[in-house]
């Protein structure tokens, strides 16, 4: 006897919201090279279906972070607000003497306010490194510097990490013309960032 089986057509998923992906990077100059690369990335993160959000030179809270003071500035709010909301991150920092810029390290330093939060600090979100240096020692000690500083607030370091050689001109400001390897690794980070949020919403 031949047994028919019922197959029931799958209802339609909800459609999701697009992931957000909150970038933090640059120095106090605007335009700078790891400002840059933040730009390039989170441009590239947005052609795959990502909300961005970028917090670079004038946007990232210049003063110190004290855990003892509750009166934040508004830049420091900001930062906050967004990265409670993200659901992924891309850093990009210059290389200061072989590690992370101060203005870097403090801004990150905020998101010890995130500590008490449902999902705390970093956790459940993929977090894109980007390096700019001038030698390749300082690039590989910052960069593992980096991975250590994520993975410290329960992130997700991708296990790609781009190291830009910030004297060659790699965007094209002097030139007119972007290195394609500065350009592609940049494009990588946000890729795999874009990739983890997107099965993150979609887990959630």
């Amino acid at each position: 006897m031949q047994v028919i089986k019922a197959v029931s057509k799958p209802s339609s998923p909800p459609p999701s919201r697009r992931p957000f992906i909150v970038g933090i990077g640059g120095t106090t100059r605007v335009g700078s090279t790891s400002e840059r690369a933040l730009a390039v990335a989170l441009d590239h993160a947005m052609t795959r279906g990502c909300e961005v959000l970028a917090f670079g030179a004038g946007q990232m809270p210049i003063e110190p972070y004290d855990p003892s003071r509750t009166e934040r500035s508004p830049q420091a709010q900001a930062l906050v607000e967004a990265l409670r909301r993200a659901d992924g991150v891309i850093i990009a920092t210059p290389a200061y003497h072989g590690g992370i810029s101060g203005l870097v390290k403090n801004t990150i330093d905020f998101v010890e306010d995130m500590r008490d939060d449902g999902a705390p600090y970093f956790e459940g979100r993929a977090v894109g490194c980007i390096v700019c240096a001038e030698g390749a020692q300082a690039m590989g000690t910052t960069l593992s510097a980096l991975r250590g500083v994520i993975h410290a607030l329960r992130g997700w370091p991708t296990p790609y990490g781009a190291t830009v050689q910030s004297s060659t001109d790699p965007f094209g400001v002097r030139s007119g013309a972007a290195d394609p390897a500065a350009l592609r690794a940049c494009r990588i980070v946000a890729d795999e960032v874009s990739r983890f949020a997107h099965m993150m919403v979609a887990a959630r």
